[in-house]
């Protein structure tokens, strides 16, 4: 038989859906039917009925309708389902037909259409004959038909149209050919579908009626057959739960047959029908766990039912096709929307399917006559070119009797069987499944899974000779079982890839499997190793080597002829394998000794090689690669004897490589680019082995953590070992070159903090400990790069010490020569900072020289640098606090113009250290002093830390000053310099801008001459000045209070008149009667003619009291008369 016979057949996969012919449309010379046939079939969207149309001829001939049987008595059925019932009731029998007929209501030739459309009608009934299929007319009508009920010729000929007809009133239709045609056609396939589902709820009622009549000793079969057309045509009428229920019947029957080895086949056919037609409508239903119960409910009954031993491979394809059409139903529901996930997709379906598919070749092989030739007749050929019914035997048709009929033909038609099966191609069979899991597998990231099924096809391809694919594939997932460790699977893998390679005859190939084999991830004997190691040691000497062993016979001739032709060929005796991503059976290792090294320092560079082959293995050349191209000369070794690049196996060998580095290439990095081993000769072949970076394998980061986690269990003891630990060897692919370390010292003094804008000074002296003179020596110096940008804007460096460095400076001075240092010598610098904000700063000293000095007997000049940091805080020298008083030392909110006031200044020190305020002044802008010179009263003062130094100025704001604005007032300016700093080094001048003042205008001013002290009992002259600063003539009222401490002389209420800009004088004569601090009496003043002043504020500039002395003894007292 042929592999597609297990195929499940179309009629049974499709979705079934109502048939419903269409008659009288000529789709290829009449245009308008053209149209209304496309209206139908073209371009169908899911929202419409489901209905298959198909047009046929008036006179069609339909299946003839068999002889209805009236009784089952003698009746035995000869099979479950016929094999054409299926497509019969989908394709060849409709459930309507119907008759397109050109037909207008006022047709001048009403009688002779009418009578030729019922004689077409009569044709399609006669057809039909027996039959229950309806017969409906559509009109083809130009015009677009008014509503019913308004064309009463319309209705009267339509009613007379149904009687000639013989058709009831709702299978009648009118079908205008309007622009609206698609509408009208949906309304059409509406109404049909209503006639589709009357027809086959009438089928199903007449396969029911048949029930009564059967009995389960001789009927059994029927009892299937109806339930399996039961849940048929339930799902033509699109009741698909009913249709659900009549399946599950069918399927619980049919496991109730007598199974017997003639009937097996039949039942299990049957069996998967139904079993796919329930899955399918429960994935359909959304229950896809019901499907799956299904479906392993299915596996569970089928499994152990095996027939015909000799056909034994008939039931491996039979369970293979039953998984693979699983797995294609799952795969279809989740294209419709059905979520899966990692342990239950269609992959492990399509696996099985797979697997059932390889025991079918192994049973074939096993029962497959290799000699026997096929039997004339062939007993495999039917007089119809097909079964009768689904499962059957084509020799014995309709047989179903325990014994077979002709046990000769029985034998014969095995025999053809299973030399039909030969030809099968079981591995493009087994291959094509395996590729639908491994999709499926990836698509659900199942790696290992996928990797699996890659290996097994690769090996199908091996078996079907197709050794590139096999190949490939192999090649590809090796990858994976290399990095995990998968030794045994691996070696499995390595095998078949070498015999793949060995058939192909591709050296390059052949050769770096026989290295993976012959290394540490191979599982294979020593025995075998030796084998694949003699037949690489041939390879290498250009000679053939021997088959590998469960070759193919028939390929190992074709393979012997291609190497013998591959060996011949001049210019491919060189090849490079890049070995980083496999296991190779030779290691390497490589290393720097120190992951950094100076520049006066050989660089050292070690690298180990080991074997895990079974004999001894040489090699010519060893070589180290590194990123500056000029060392690679001297990371070279070559063979000067025999012993010398001999690898023992197990054994691991050391190489060493020495070289010196370019001074220009301090502060670089040198790496390992890659390192490569030459095998071979060149007399044979010459293969070069080359590990990228400073080498290891695909293995070897799993061995890496495998030995650091080992290494913690056992004691570190390792004197007793001198041999090398593989394991323990780390890799160091790259090292860096620093400068030679400096041989000098950098002492730095100062005394912190920084004060603010000084010029502080650091004193830096570098002395030589070098045996040679340090030539070139500079110093840079400053702020440290990478700090806050805004401190490298107040930050400023100088070298000059006499001399105050401006905003211009920078904030760092590189390459200031300082001369050649002699060895044991001291340089000196004082370098000068100056800091125009406070905060932590770190100032860096990098001191570099140059210095020949000699490594390996070489003479280089080594440039050397050292760098020094220190971190000085910076704080301000000192706070000024400014205030404006009155005359009296009374705080002013507002300076009246042209009145003498106070400035008061205090100058506290936060200094650690003792600072010199050399002078200090006072730049005014709208102020005036009262004075005639201002001079500083702050000269040459010492101030300790916390100490305070005060300053008084007397000021006057100037006439003409335009009052209730506030004012600038100046700047206070201080000159300093640290106590302990150079004398002859430049002042800091700390400048402090004044607050602002508010001004105020007064039209009169009032002040007194007074002495300063009393006597009890005697005369105090006071005299009052009033003076008029406005332009106007002023009245002033004054009157003198009365007091308790003194009596006065004098106008005790005055009324004046003063004119403008001038001033009158007021004399009184007080008499204190009382010693000590008293009140002198007021003085109210009153201003008639401007109001809007404030007397009370005019009273602020008289004196309020005065000091009383007691009445002395002596009239002259000398010593109260000197205070």
């Amino acid at each position: 038989m042929a592999g597609s016979q297990w195929d499940l057949p179309p009629e049974l996969c499709c979705r079934p859906m109502a048939f419903v012919a269409l008659t009288g449309l000529d789709v290829v010379y009449n245009a308008v039917h053209r149209a209304i046939w496309d209206a139908f079939c073209a371009n169908r969207r899911a929202d419409r009925v489901p209905i298959s149309f198909k047009v046929l001829a008036g006179d069609h001939e339909y299946p003839k309708c068999r002889t209805k049987r009236t009784s089952y008595e003698w009746y035995i059925p000869k099979g479950i389902l016929k094999t054409g019932w299926m497509n019969k009731h989908l394709n060849l029998v409709p459930a309507l037909v119907v008759l397109f007929y050109e037909l207008d209501w006022d047709d001048p030739q009403w009688k002779e259409k009418q009578s030729e459309c019922a004689t077409k009608v009569e044709i399609v009934r006669t057809s039909l004959q027996g039959r229950n299929a309806k017969v409906a007319v559509v009109l083809i009508q130009k015009k677009t038909p008014l509503p019913p009920g308004e064309d009463l010729v319309a209705s009267e000929r339509a009613q007379a149209l149904c009687t000639a007809c013989d058709l009831s009133g709702k299978s009648l239709f009118v079908l205008p050919h309007t622009d609206h045609l698609v509408g009208y056609i949906i309304r059409l396939e509406n109404a049909f579908y209503e006639h589709a589902q009357t027809y086959y709820y009438t089928e199903i009622r007449r396969v029911k009626s048949h029930k009564e009549f059967l009995n389960k000793t001789t009927h059994q079969l029927l009892f299937v057959r109806h339930q399996f057309k039961i849940a048929f045509f339930s799902e033509l009428k699109q009741d698909t739960q009913n249709a659900l229920k009549y399946y599950r019947t069918a399927y619980s029957l049919v496991h109730e047959l007598r199974a017997h080895e003639t009937n097996m086949l039949e039942i299990k056919t049957m069996a998967g029908f139904i079993n796919y037609k329930i899955c399918r409508l429960c994935f359909q239903h959304n229950t896809p766990l019901d499907a799956i119960a299904q479906f392993r409910k299915h596996m569970d009954q089928c499994k152990k039912k095996i027939g015909c031993a000799e056909l034994a491979f008939e039931h491996s394809a039979w369970m293979s096709k039953q998984f693979q059409s699983f797995g294609e139903l799952f795969d279809e529901a989740i294209k419709l929307g059905l979520t899966a996930i990692q342990t239950q997709n269609p992959g492990f379906y399509y696996q099985q399917a797979a697997c059932y598919t390889q025991d079918r070749k192994q049973l074939a092989h096993q029962l497959c006559q290799a000699g026997a030739s096929y039997p004339s007749p062939d007993p495999l050929d039917t007089q119809s070119g097909g079964l009768d019914f689904y499962g059957q035997r084509p020799w014995r048709q309709g047989h179903q009797s325990i014994d077979p009929q002709d046990a000769e033909k029985e034998k014969v038609g095995i025999l053809a069987l299973q030399i039909k099966e030969r030809d099968v191609p079981h591995s493009e069979l087994i291959i094509a499944l395996l590729g639908n899991a491994v999709a499926q597998f990836k698509k659900y990231k199942c790696p290992r899974m996928k990797s699996h099924l890659m290996v097994q096809m690769g090996e199908e391809y091996y078996h079907a000779k197709d050794y590139t694919k096999a190949f490939k594939l192999l090649d590809y997932v090796m990858c994976d079982y290399r990095t995990e460790r998968w030794c045994a699977l691996l070696t499995d893998i390595l095998s078949t890839a070498l015999r793949c390679a060995y058939l192909m005859a591709s050296v390059k190939d052949y050769i770096l499997y026989c290295m993976e084999l012959l290394g540490r991830a191979s599982d294979l004997k020593e025995e075998q190793k030796s084998r694949i190691e003699k037949n690489l040691l041939k390879v290498l000497m250009n000679d053939v080597p021997e088959p590998e062993p469960d070759c193919d016979p028939s390929s190992v001739g074709a393979a012997r002829s291609l190497w013998t032709d591959r060996m011949a060929l001049a210019g491919s005796n060189e090849m490079t394998i890049e070995v980083q991503d496999y296991i190779p059976f030779i290691q390497c290792k490589a290393k720097f000794q120190s992951p950094s090294f100076h520049v006066d320092q050989p660089i050292q560079l070690q690298v180990f090689v080991r074997a895990d082959c079974p004999h001894p293995v040489s090699f010519n050349k060893l070589s180290v690669s590194l990123s500056n191209q000029e060392y690679n000369q001297w990371c070279v070794a070559e063979s000067s004897g025999q012993e010398d690049m001999t690898l023992l196996p197990g054994k691991p060998k050391r190489y060493r490589f020495s070289f010196v580095a370019k001074t220009e290439d301090v502060g670089k990095k040198i790496e390992i680019t890659g390192i490569e081993l030459m095998m071979g000769s060149d007399n044979g072949r010459c293969v070069f082995l080359s590990w990228r970076g400073a080498g290891g394998d695909a293995a070897s980061a799993h061995e890496a953590l495998q030995s650091s986690r080992s290494s913690r269990r056992w004691a570190r003891g390792n004197e007793a070992h001198p041999e090398l630990d593989w394991d323990g060897i780390t890799l160091q692919n790259s090292t860096m070159i620093i400068s030679r370390v400096p041989k000098i010292s950098v002492v730095l003094s100062h005394q912190p903090p920084i004060l603010t804008n000084e010029m502080y000074c650091i004193r830096l002296a570098v002395q030589s400990q070098e045996d040679a003179v340090a030539r070139d020596v500079q110093l840079t110096t400053g702020l440290k790069p990478g700090q806050d940008a805004n401190l490298s804007q107040t930050t400023h460096v100088t070298l000059d010490a006499f001399k105050v460095c401006d905003d211009s400076a920078a904030s760092l001075l590189p390459d200031v020569p300082l001369g050649d240092l002699q060895p044991g010598g001291t340089l000196e610098k004082c370098i000068y900072f100056r800091c125009g904000s406070t905060g932590p700063r770190v100032f860096l000293f990098h001191v570099a020289y140059s210095v020949e000095t000699a490594v390996e007997g070489r003479q280089i000049i080594c440039k050397c640098h050292k760098d020094e940091t220190v971190t000085i805080d910076t704080l301000v020298p000192f706070d000024v606090s400014v205030k404006f008083v009155s005359t009296k030392f009374e705080p002013l909110d507002r300076v009246a113009v042209d009145i003498p006031f106070l400035l008061l200044t205090d100058v506290v020190s936060s200094s650690p250290w003792p600072l010199l305020l050399a002078s200090s002044s006072l730049q005014l802008l709208t102020l005036t002093s009262n004075t005639p010179q201002l001079q500083s009263q702050l000269q040459e003062v010492v101030l300790q830390t916390a100490e305070c130094a005060t300053e008084c100025f007397c000021l006057r704001c100037p006439p003409g000053t335009n009052d209730n604005n506030t004012v600038a007032t100046g700047q206070y300016l201080i000159s300093w310099r640290r106590q302990s700093s150079n004398p002859d080094g430049p002042l800091i001048q700390t400048t402090v801008t004044l607050p602002h003042i508010i001004l105020e205008s007064v039209p009169v001013y009032i002040y007194a001459d007074l002495p300063s002290f009393g006597r009890v009992r005697e005369s105090l002259p006071v005299r009052y000045h009033i003076e008029n600063r406005t332009s106007l003539v002023q009245e002033v009222e004054m009157a003198v209070e009365p007091s308790d401490a003194f009596m006065f002389s004098g106008l005790k209420q005055v009324r004046l008149r003063i004119l403008p800009g001038t001033e009158q004088q007021m004399l009184y004569n007080y008499y204190p009667l009382m010693a000590g601090y008293q009140t002198l009496p007021q003085l109210n003043i009153n201003l008639p003619r401007c109001q809007s002043s404030n007397t009370q504020a005019l009273k602020r500039f008289l004196p309020q009291r005065i000091f009383v002395k007691p009445q002395g003894r002596q009239p002259e007292d000398a010593s109260i008369a000197a205070a």
